[in-house]
């Protein structure tokens, strides 16, 4: 495979504070002291904000070396400010590398902010003319690809609408049609997936694999959510406070990513980070994710089951509590709650309880879950519940389940926070 993008010791450098204030006024106030030489009347205010008269430098990216080969779906991660956005907006030539240089062979689209440049007074099928050309796409190329798009976004009852009074959805819609039939060689997109609705999400996610896997193209994909990244990519790159910390296989970087926290998100020891969890009945002591073998893990086979377990202390408990873990998903929804114990009288001492989570019950996403312990028994009392205490993420791997029942050819992202595999008959009745 050839390289179509190479990052040569790129840096980005910002400015701030020196260039202007707030409103126009502000500026000309400043203007004027210093004509008649008299003190600035903002330089306090300014001394606060950045310490020194103003002028701060923030370094975006530092020294960036990296290849990019053809058709390679590459995810972009880390928290927020490490830099992934400003990486794609110089690929887009929306700013340019302080330091460095950038080769790019093959056309460019970019999925930043979709919907800049939709005019509200126009239609839905102005704006689509308007924004496919904003986006590189030639005359005939829309009126080839209308219908497509209209029928991708659904909002056709409404295309001679003026996009005004779409709901924020119909736009977001009308937006992500236009930008995902664009023909490039190479697409950027950053996190515009979390908007809109999530069956329009799932819609969306299928597209992008379609354009990776069927088309070859190459992608560059930024997110914060890791089942999506572990879905779509086959390599990723982890930038921190601007610079690229790891680059390689997508799960050891997911790994890496979540390991780069003070815990582990799949194994956490409140011991050894001194902290108190719980109340004068009980204490929680460890949380953490193993496979059937006992081996720790922060991620699975969509098809595999795997072990929640918890450590906690008894002490003075009034009667036997019952461990829970709540699964939640991305969106912050509820997959499920389990519990577990029996009812009776307590007794002091260290217990562990373990929950087995079956193979082909939760879909490709990451999992946040909770630890709690809770009592029902004559009271109704949580002497702990640990929010976040680890994560989880459920990986499917397409090109070995395509053919299961479960998918039966289908190769984008299928809807659901679960996606059982259960039972079925069928039979001709007549």
């Amino acid at each position: 495979m050839s390289s179509v993008i190479v990052f040569d010791g790129v840096s980005k450098c910002y400015r701030l504070g020196s260039i202007g204030n707030q409103t126009l006024y502000q500026d000309l106030n400043r203007w004027w002291a210093k004509v008649r030489r008299k003190p600035d009347p903002l330089l306090k205010i300014m001394d606060a904000r950045d310490g020194k008269d103003g002028d701060q430098f923030i370094w975006a990216l530092r020294n960036i070396n990296l290849e990019i080969q053809h058709g390679e779906v590459v995810g972009v991660i880390g928290r927020n400010g490490a830099g992934k956005s400003t990486l794609l907006k110089i690929l887009s030539q929306i700013t340019a590398p302080t330091t460095g240089e950038i080769k790019i062979k093959g056309r460019i689209a970019s999925l930043l902010e979709v919907g800049t440049g939709f005019h509200p007074e126009l239609t839905g099928r102005e704006n689509i003319y308007l924004n496919g050309a904003l986006l590189g796409m030639s005359k005939e190329e829309i009126q080839r690809k209308f219908d497509e798009i209209v029928d991708f976004s659904d909002v056709e009852q409404f295309i001679d609408t003026p996009v005004k009074r779409y709901s924020s959805g119909m736009y977001v819609r009308l937006a992500f049609a236009v930008a995902a039939h664009i023909e490039p060689d190479i697409l950027l997109v950053d996190e515009v997936l979390a908007v809109g609705d999530a069956q329009f999400q799932k819609k969306c996610l299928g597209k992008i694999s379609d354009v990776s896997q069927k088309e070859g193209r190459t992608v560059l994909f930024v997110s914060h959510n890791m089942g999506m990244i572990t879905s779509l990519c086959k390599k990723a790159v982890l930038l921190d406070n601007g610079c690229i910390l790891v680059e390689g296989n997508v799960t050891d970087v997911v790994t890496r990513y979540y390991n780069a926290g003070i815990s582990s998100p799949y194994a956490v020891d409140f011991r050894k980070q001194g902290k108190k969890v719980g109340d004068q009945y009980a204490t929680l002591l460890e949380v953490h994710i193993e496979d059937m073998e006992g081996n720790l893990i922060g991620e699975v086979d969509i098809r595999a089951p795997f072990k929640l377990k918890m450590t906690y202390d008894l002490h003075g408990a009034p009667v036997a509590p019952r461990p829970n873990f709540y699964v939640i998903s991305p969106q912050g929804q509820y997959v499920f709650v389990t519990g577990g114990g029996e009812k009776g009288k307590a007794i002091d001492g260290t217990y562990e309880a373990t929950c087995i989570v079956p193979g082909n019950l939760l879909n490709n996403e990451t999992y946040t879950i909770d630890a709690a312990l809770l009592y029902t028994d004559s009271i109704f009392h949580y002497s702990f519940h640990e929010r976040g205490a680890v994560m989880i993420t459920v990986i499917d791997p397409i090109d070995e389940t395509i053919e299961e029942t479960t998918r039966y050819g289908m190769s984008g992202p299928l809807p659901g926070a679960v996606r059982p595999k259960l039972p079925w008959e069928v039979r001709k009745i007549a």
